[in-house]
């Protein structure tokens, strides 16, 4: 066998209890515990377009998307067809160097980003371009503080970590010094002036819509107001729309529905098209002002490789068409009116739909609700995943692409599995 024929054939070979094994003596036993602790056996095999197989042969209908990666769908042909062209002449490249499809890319976002942003700067993840952004608000402002919201999340990585839920960063003893990382609560307008007021923040971090909480909506004008306050207290608003962004909330940029123009934002997951990962944090003139001082001040091996340059490019005309925009609004209304029935139907349960196009959390009334709508949606064949730091709403994220007859069925099946739910969750009440 040439090439990378052997190990297709180990691991198209192994078996889904082979691979459980596997993955429990050597990558993460503690992931795969509480993931069974759940009742999700899952090993994704097959995969294509909105659905993915289970190695046990389970087809599932994917409205998890892996936090919006899938944004196009699973394995999309045109991004295949992007990627291996480019291979004939690209690879990684030189992260020292210009290059034509870093410059390209960076001009690209520019033309779809707000007008006060200018620079792209790259990366590989959402994470470590929340840590760019971090990194550009406290070379402008002088200052170290970050704001950001209680349950929030914003990565994994060395700064990012700290922004989010102390579950993710106490562990690794990476809270950050006392007073360096504020957390205040989303949309408690109060809480925030009290914390910008002092003068000494760096950035305000949020999510457009927090997805690791569950997709709680901003009020009316809150985002707006944080922005008015940043700029009265030299704050920089960094705009985390890693899964907000790229048409999913009906606009190409989650922020544009709430009218702020952030110093900085953040993209990534569906910037890859689920094929090779990009992430960007673009920035307005002065928070790249680093550059002209020492550019090599920050850089990436693997930030902006042209591979997924080029990949990120094809995303980008795939994402921001009309056509694709008036898909979204079809979508987003058609599975609406269907959940708000599925919604009436089951009332005592079901009690509310958070949206903004294709991005929603259902939430549902009790303390692990969407726990249970997750096993029942998985038994019935969809995959749905409950919110990490609000285990009462399921994430429920379709893609832009979805026609009317995935919605029908996934409708059925939402229908289903719901009302599978409410009713073991009505015995275990009484």
């Amino acid at each position: 066998m040439k090439g990378g024929g052997l190990y297709m054939f180990r691991l198209a070979s192994l078996t889904k209890k082979e691979a459980l094994d596997k993955g429990a003596k050597w990558w993460n036993p503690g992931k795969e515990k509480q993931w069974l602790d759940d009742g999700i056996d899952l090993v994704i095999g097959k995969r294509e377009g909105y659905y993915f197989y289970d190695m046990g042969g389970k087809r599932l209908m994917d409205v998890h998307l892996n936090g919006g990666t899938y944004n196009l769908g699973h394995r999309n042909p045109e991004i295949i067809q992007t990627l291996t062209e480019a291979m004939e002449e690209f690879d990684i490249g030189n992260h020292h160097f210009p290059s034509p499809a870093r410059a390209q890319f960076a001009e690209e976002l520019a033309k779809i980003t707000p007008p006060n942003l200018k620079y792209s700067i790259f990366s590989s993840s959402g994470g470590d371009a929340i840590d760019v952004s971090i990194k550009c608000a406290r070379y402008v402002t002088k200052r170290k503080k970050i704001i950001s919201i209680k349950n929030g999340f914003h990565g994994h990585s060395g700064l990012a970590v700290a922004l989010g839920n102390e579950r993710y960063s106490k562990l690794f003893l990476s809270e950050g010094e006392p007073g360096e990382y504020i957390h205040v609560p989303f949309n408690d307008l109060d809480a925030m002036e009290q914390a910008i007021s002092k003068g000494d923040a760096a950035a305000v971090v949020i999510e457009t819509i927090p997805a690791t909480y569950g997709f709680p909506i901003p009020k009316e004008g809150y985002l707006a107001a944080v922005k008015e306050l940043c700029q009265t207290y030299g704050t920089l608003y960094v705009a985390d729309e890693v899964q907000t962004g790229l048409m999913r909330t009906g606009k190409m940029w989650g922020i544009e529905h709430y009218g702020v123009q952030p110093d900085i934002l953040v993209t990534s997951k569906g910037l890859s098209g689920g094929i090779y990962p990009v992430s960007a944090t673009i920035v307005s003139e002065e928070a790249g002002g680093w550059m002209f001082e020492d550019a090599s001040a920050h850089i990436s091996t693997f930030g902006g490789a042209e591979l997924g340059c080029i990949v990120g490019m094809k995303v980008l005309e795939m994402t921001n068409s009309e056509a694709v925009k008036q898909n979204v609004a079809f979508v987003s209304s058609y599975l609406r009116k269907g959940l708000e029935t599925i919604r009436e139907n089951h009332s005592s349960f079901f009690s509310e739909i958070r949206q903004k196009g294709v991005v929603m959390g259902l939430v549902f009334n009790h303390p692990e609700g969407a726990k249970y709508v997750m096993n029942s949606l998985y038994e019935n064949g969809v995959w749905a995943i409950y919110s990490m730091l609000d285990p009462r709403v399921l994430q429920f994220k379709p893609g832009i692409l979805c026609d009317q007859a995935y919605c029908d069925e996934l409708l059925t099946r939402v229908e289903k599995g719901i009302g599978e739910a409410a009713k073991k969750v009505g015995l275990l009440v009484r």
